[in-house]
Formats: structure tokens, sequence, C-alpha cells
């Protein structure tokens, strides 16, 4: 429904122009002047134009709005400077040189100044388009537009009359005149509506509904399936290492001794089997981590970083030398004698992540550990997490929005909005927290790739070292088409299928072709 000025292309991971025509950028990367397309209009019919960008980026930028590409969208703590120069030119001058450049502009949706600049005014941006807001409300750039939303049922998007592209041939886009996302209980449900008829598109897809499609003979002789190899999201195991002083949880608190211990982190992640989490919950289609960067992420991942098959040897080391001991029944014991049991919160409806925390809890149970798993509700698993930190530990998901290490800045700065393990800090609560501070705002002004790498790098290293959290698995993109829909580009980045829906289409009866 919506679109950025330079967008990265979703399957060769470059920028190339989008609602920006062209831009430049200053020879010392401070200053990116951007020409935009002239003529465009929003799906109301209402005409975009500079003030409509220098209006979507003070709202990104506005403090109180706590968007998520704020973090972004600030250098060394100083935010992005945007001036209109005239109706369809924009200067955005940065604090310091920005190595990531104009890979910023990617999926910062320019929204409508005529229809939100008096709700930002007035301090209701944020209930403008809540989930009862009229169709006419919404306005965007992008190929589709809002029909009438059917609580539970599903979102229907219509062709945007407007939309500014158009083939080769000339014809504007989109080809399609309807999308619809059908809400589905649970991928098993997702995957029968996928079968009956009622979806053309499956995506995302679990390994098991991969496994089924590719063994089903009267389906997969009208359906293309599609693995990509790793993906840029990291499944891994959250301990609460948040402040809890003033939360009135004292059973937390208590067990964030063990949890606060690098060793007792260590020894967890040695007696996690990794390889066996790949077999047994993604059937082989996972790459087992022990940092957050995936093979998927050629350009930044540290290829020289340790990676050790699970040992249960080294764990029980670790913990003795911790000054832990096991009682005449094997249960574990912290140095006071205390029995180790936590709980391990995680989504339930994700069956991959049950099943991942189900394989942990045996493998901590190994060690002697007594780990319950407490499935939740998703949104109330985020609020625990993010607001009450009402948990021990839990097995959570991040993607990369993006290839570059700016695209993580909201993860790994201490002031992040998705810095799990010490929410809501003033100031790094370690020295090494201080240090991958400095280290992600020195690449993100670092030109040379190999000077940013070294520093992305060590910050993998950092990572490792002190495990904030335990890296687990990352799942290949999977995701299954109906044979009759065409131009379907597959990409690592989500959305996976839909990276260029503006050109997918319907080939005519009896044609059908895999793409």
């Amino acid at each position: 429904m919506h679109a950025d000025l330079i967008h990265i292309n979703r399957v060769s991971l470059k920028t190339e122009p989008a609602l920006a025509k062209s831009w430049k950028v200053s020879a010392d990367g401070k200053i990116i002047t951007i020409k935009l397309r002239e003529g465009l209009r929003f799906s109301d019919g209402q005409p975009f134009d500079a003030d409509d960008v220098v209006f979507s980026f003070r709202v990104y930028q506005d403090e109180k709005i706590h968007s998520p590409q704020r973090d972004l969208l600030t250098i060394n703590g100083k935010p992005i400077a945007v001036e209109r120069v005239d109706t369809y030119t924009v200067r955005f001058t940065l604090p310091d040189t920005y190595a990531a450049g104009e890979r910023i502009f990617d999926s910062v949706a320019m929204l409508p100044r005529h229809k939100l600049e008096k709700s930002l005014a007035d301090g209701t941006l944020a209930k403008q388009w809540a989930l009862n807001a009229a169709p006419s409300d919404i306005a965007g750039l992008g190929p589709f537009r809002f029909r009438p939303y059917v609580p539970g049922q599903q979102i229907a998007l219509e062709r945007n009359p407007f939309y500014w592209k158009q083939d080769k041939s000339g014809v504007r886009l989109p080809y399609l005149s309807e999308l619809d996302f059908l809400f589905v209980a649970n991928e098993d449900a997702q995957l029968l509506r996928f079968e009956s008829g009622d979806t053309d598109v499956l995506s995302p897809m679990s390994a098991s509904s991969y496994a089924i499609l590719k063994n089903s003979a009267n389906s997969s002789p009208n359906v293309c399936l599609n693995d990509l190899g790793a993906s840029l999201e990291f499944n891994f195991l959250d301990f609460n290492l948040n402040d809890v002083s003033s939360k009135n949880l004292p059973d937390v608190q208590r067990k964030q001794t063990w949890f606060g211990d690098v060793r007792f982190r260590k020894a967890v992640s040695s007696a996690i089997d990794r390889d066996a989490l790949v077999r047994l919950v993604y059937g082989g289609r996972a790459t087992p981590l022990w940092e957050h960067v995936t093979p998927a992420d050629k350009a930044w991942i540290n290829t020289s970083l340790p990676r050790p098959a699970r040992s249960l040897d080294q764990a029980r080391k670790i913990l003795k030398d911790a000054g832990y001991s096991w009682d005449g029944d094997g249960n574990l014991k912290d140095p006071k004698g205390t029995p180790v049991s936590f709980t391990i919160a995680v989504s339930v409806s994700s069956q991959p992540r049950s099943k991942i925390a189900t394989l942990v809890q045996q493998d901590l149970g190994d060690l002697g550990m007594n780990v319950q798993v407490v499935p939740l509700e998703f949104r109330a698993l985020l609020d625990r997490v993010f607001n009450t930190f009402d948990y021990d530990a839990a097995v959570l998901a991040l993607t990369s929005g993006d290839a570059d290490p700016t695209s993580e800045m909201n993860i790994w700065l201490s002031s992040g909005a998705t810095h799990v393990w010490h929410l809501n800090e003033a100031s790094p609560a370690t020295p090494w927290e201080a240090e991958i501070d400095r280290l992600m705002n020195q690449q993100m002004t670092t030109v040379a790739y190999k000077k940013r790498k070294a520093l992305y790098d060590r910050v993998q290293e950092i990572e490792q070292q002190n495990l904030p959290f335990i890296s687990l698995v990352s799942p290949n993109v999977l995701f299954a088409a109906k044979k009759n829909l065409g131009n379907v580009q597959p990409a690592i980045i989500e959305p996976y299928a839909l990276a260029g829906v503006d050109q997918t289409y319907f080939y005519e009866k009896g044609a059908n072709s895999c793409q």
C-alpha cells in the first residue's frame, strides 16, 4: 500500500529508484539530494511532492511517535535534517558520513500530509489508521489500496488506479486487480487453505508444510515449491536480563543471578544441539547459528568465529567451575544449593518455535536443569518481553530488514527499541555493550567496506563472547505458489513472495510455469 523514495531490490539487494527518480550524494557523503518523480498521486488522487517527504520524516523522527525507523534516521545521537528545496527536490543533511547512504530510505514509507498533518499536530496520529479506519482515510503510493477490513477473516486490497509504475509496454501496473490476505488459525489451517485452492501463495511457509506439499501426489503437479536457502531470520533463546527492581518480580530477580552470569549462558549454549533443531524442527531446511548473522548475509558474516558442536561435557565443566553441582538424582544446583529451575515462554502460534523450545527443554534437562515451556498468545508474549518483564526466558525470532548492518541499529545500540537483553537502559549496562555502541556507530560512518567489515566482525565476536542472547537456528526461505501464477519473484528479504507483486499475473487457462 505504500512506497519509499529509494528501494532495495529484494532479489538483487541493490538500491534502485522508486518515488525518487534520481539522487546525488556529496563528496563527503553528508548531503543527499533527491529529485522526485513529477505528477505522482496518492491512492486517493491527491498529489505527492516534497512537502509530503518533509512531513513523513518529521513523523518518523518525532520522539512521541516511537517509530522503529527513528534509530535508523539518527547518526551519533543526531537526527538527519530534511529540507524542501523546491516542489520536487528534497535535501537531506546528515550529521556525519553515513556508510549505508541511500539504503536508509528503503521501507521509510512516504505518508500523506493532507491526511495526517492535523492529527500529528494534535497528538492523535497513532490512532488515525487503527483497525476501524475507513478505506477513504488511508492513502498510500504503493500498487494497492485498502478496502473494507473484515475482522478475523481477511484484509483485501484493490488496484491503486493512481500507481505510477508502468511495464515496458506502457501498461499501468499492477496487473492484479485485487490482493487478499486470509487469516487462519495456525500453520495447518494455512496449508489446508492453500491445498483447497482458497489461496494462490503460501508464504512464509514452514518446513513441515513444504515437506507435505513435496510428498503430495495430488498437490505437487499444480504447485511451484521454492527453497531459497538461508534467510535473514534468526531464532534465539533470550534470558531476562532486564532491570526488574521496580517490577515486583522477586522470583525473576532471583533467577537473574544465574542468567546474568555469562558462564551460565555459555553452558546453556554448549548444551543445545543445534544440528538436532535443524533436523527435527526444519527437516534439514535451516542453518544452525552461533551468532545472529546468517549465511544469507554473505557480505557481512564473520566466518572466522568458532561453531562448536554440542558438548554436555563442556557445559558441565563450565558450570562446575562456576560453583554449580549436581545432587544424587542428577539435578543441577547453584552455588547456594538452590535447584536450577526456570520457564521458557514461546508463542503458541508458531509451531517451529514451540518445537525449538521443547527440544531446548530436553537438552537442558540432560544438564540437570528443570525447564518448563510456557506457551503464550503472541501479543501476551511480546507484552511480557517488552513491557512487564514477567518472564524467565523466551524463544524469539528477529528478521533483518536489509543485509546491511545499519538495519540492526535498533537491536545493538543500548538505547535501541529491540535491544532485548537490557531494555530501556539510559546508558550501556556493561563495558562490552558500550563497545558495541561505539562499533555500531563507527561502522555507520565508515565508508570503506573492509574497515566496516572489521568493525562489524568485532561486534559479532563480542556477541559470541558475551551471549546477550543465544542464537540457535535460521530457517530457509520457503514458499509455494500455484503454477498458473506468473512472475512471482522470490527474495530473502520479507515479504519473500511479494517482492514484485505489482508485476505478478495469472496465466491464461491451460498455461503454467514455475518462476
